[in-house]
């Protein structure tokens, strides 16, 4: 089967798993981490056990992992008395955490230290792996003022990385420049943005949630998931 750790209200998970149900395909929200049935060991181990939708399955079922949350929020934690939500919630993301490393199908991204679902760097970060990579990259531009603080707009097309496929209308050399800066950050799945989809195109910033409600995109996902190179 295929898992999707996402949030409760997350319509793009539910549009996804409803597009995947003849691969067998079920959520995992933060309502299944409260419930009995898991069982992880610690290295993991093919006997281990875990509650999905409310149903407990053997961890070696499992084909594959997309994951589309940075950590577990508090405000879905809507069982736990509202003092003990904070803690449950940071308790709950190390859990999973460990469980997401420690599976051996694919996960869509692995998680890190500071994020479920892959590195999750400020632009600041990304504009310095791209141009360690000799990727053009227009320079982070924040504006402070008494009403709001955040980045300079900035126009853009999208390349979507899925693994070694690219997805969005962009000149080749963009395509490779987002190819290599997933390589780069270890990842197989990326939004990445430019400020142009011609070939001078510069690097703008990237984004480990991209937009996956379009059929070609989630098809791909799939064949990733699934060691497919055609679904």
């Amino acid at each position: 089967m295929l898992v999707i750790l996402a949030g409760q209200e997350d319509r793009c998970a539910s549009w996804l798993a409803n597009r995947w149900k003849s691969s067998k395909v079920a959520l995992l929200t933060s309502a299944d981490l409260s419930r009995r049935g898991w069982r992880h060991h610690v290295p993991s181990s093919y006997m281990g056990a875990a509650v999905i939708d409310g149903h407990k399955v053997a961890v070696d079922t499992i084909a594959g992992v997309l994951t589309r949350i940075p950590c577990v929020y508090e405000h879905e934690l809507g069982h736990i008395m509202p003092a003990d939500r904070a803690y449950v919630a940071s308790e709950m993301t190390a859990f999973l955490f460990a469980w997401l490393s420690g599976l051996s199908c694919p996960v869509l991204n692995r998680p890190t230290a500071n994020c479920l679902g892959g590195p999750n760097w400020r632009r600041e970060r990304w504009v310095r792996l791209a141009t360690s990579l000799g990727i053009p990259a227009l320079p982070v531009q924040r504006k402070v003022s008494q009403i709001s603080d955040g980045l300079v707009e900035q126009p853009s097309c999208e390349v979507i990385v899925v693994g070694d496929r690219c997805f969005g209308n962009a000149a080749p050399a963009l395509t490779s420049h987002a190819r290599a800066l997933a390589k780069a950050a270890d990842v197989d799945l990326l939004a990445v943005q430019f400020n142009s989809p011609d070939a001078e195109g510069q690097f703008v910033s990237a984004s480990l949630w991209p937009h996956l409600v379009c059929p070609e995109v989630a098809d791909a996902v799939l064949c990733h998931l699934l060691g497919r190179a055609a679904c």
